[in-house]
C-alpha cells in the first residue's frame, strides 16, 4: 500500500534521507521511530508530495507520490508534526472548510470525534491551546474516514488521558483495515498499536522488525537480589554465571540461556528476590542509538 524504494534527498551537511527502502501492506500498522532530526518527516513530507526527491520513488497504492498526489489526498488522512491551521476561523469552521475542499457531505465522523476529543469547536483557534489545536489536527485527518493514515507525532501536546484515547482511536481504525504509518517518540503508543517497526538514524533506515519478534525475545537478562553482600559475592566467586554489575547484595546476571542452571545453583543461596528485565522496543531502539532517546 506504500513502497519507498531508494529514496535520497541530500540538504547538505549530511542532512536529510539516503537511499530509503521499505514498504507498508496494506491494513498495516509501521511504526516510524527516530529522534529529532533523524529523517523521519523528510520521509513523510515525500509521501505527502511536498518534496522531490534527488532519487528513488515513493508510492501510495501505486500511485506516485509527487505526480499523482491530487489522487492520492482522496485516500489519506495526514497529521503533520507541526501543526499549521488557519486561526482566523472557529474548529468547527474549519472542519467545514476541510469537508469543502474534499467534497465531503458527511459530517457524522467528525462530531464523533469532537465528542470523543471533548473539543470545544466553537472557539476560536487562534485562542486555542497546543493540546487543543492537535485536537483539530487529529480531527481532521481522521473525518472523512480515509483507509491510509500518516501520522506524525500524533499526539504532542496531548495530555495523558486524550494520548489514551487516541491509543485505543488507533486501534479501532486498525480493526478496521486501515494501512497506517504513525511516526512518534511514545515507545508504549507505537508497541501496543504497530505490526511493524523501523528506526532511521541519521537518515538512514537502520532496522526493520516485526513486532511480534521483538515480544517474543527471550528474558535473559536477571538482577538477583541476595539477603546480605557476603551471599551476593558468594554467589559471584562460586558460579561461573556471566555477571555484570555487583551492587551490595544485588548482583546482575546476563544472557542466561537455560534457566534451570540458573535456578538450580541458586538452591544454595540466601535468595531475597529474583528481577527479570524483559527485551522491549525501547531495547531495541537503544541498541542502535547507544541511549539517545526517540
Amino acid at each position: 500500500m506504500i513502497k519507498i524504494t531508494d529514496l535520497t534527498k541530500d540538504f547538505g551537511r549530511q542532512k536529510g534521507v539516503f537511499n530509503i527502502s521499505f514498504h507498508i501492506k496494506e491494513q498495516e500498522v509501521f511504526g516510524f521511530l527516530g529522534p529529532n532530526g533523524a529523517g523521519k518527516t523528510t520521509t513523510i513530507r515525500h509521501l505527502m508530495g511536498f518534496l522531490n526527491p534527488d532519487k528513488g520513488q515513493c508510492t501510495i497504492n501505486k500511485l506516485d507520490c509527487r505526480k499523482e498526489t491530487a489522487t492520492i489526498m482522496k485516500q489519506v488522512g495526514y497529521l503533520p508534526g507541526e501543526t499549521a491551521i488557519l486561526d482566523t476561523m472557529s474548529g468547527m469552521d474549519f472542519f467545514k472548510l476541510m469537508a469543502n475542499l474534499r467534497h465531503q457531505t458527511e459530517m457524522n465522523i467528525c462530531h464523533q470525534l469532537i465528542e470523543r476529543f471533548e473539543l470545544d469547536a466553537h472557539t476560536s483557534i487562534r485562542k486555542m491551546s497546543k493540546g487543543m489545536k492537535q485536537k483539530v489536527a487529529i480531527i481532521t485527518a481522521f473525518m472523512h474516514n480515509p483507509k491510509i493514515l500518516i501520522l506524525d507525532e500524533p499526539t504532542s501536546g496531548l495530555d495523558p488521558l486524550m494520548q489514551l484515547e487516541f491509543t485505543k482511536l488507533i486501534s479501532e481504525e486498525k480493526n478496521k483495515g486501515k494501512t497506517i504509518l504513525m511516526s512518534s517518540h511514545n515507545f508504549d503508543e507505537v508497541e501496543k498499536n504497530c505490526d511493524t517497526i523501523g528506526i532511521i538514524r541519521e537518515g538512514k533506515i537502520v532496522c526493520v522488525e516485526d513486532i511480534h519478534s521483538i515480544r517474543q525475545k527471550k528474558r535473559k537478562n536477571f538482577t538477583l537480589i541476595f539477603e546480605s553482600a557476603d551471599e551476593a559475592s558468594k554467589f559471584c566467586s562460586q558460579t561461573r554465571f556471566s555477571h555484570g554489575n555487583i551492587d551490595g547484595a544485588s548482583v546482575e546476571i546476563k544472557e542466561i540461556s537455560e534457566m534451570n542452571m540458573l535456578i538450580q545453583a541458586l538452591v544454595n543461596y540466601r535468595l531475597i528476590d529474583i528481577q527479570s528485565e524483559k527485551y522491549s522496543l525501547e531495547n531495541l531502539f537503544m541498541h542502535y542509538y547507544g541511549g539517545k532517546k526517540a
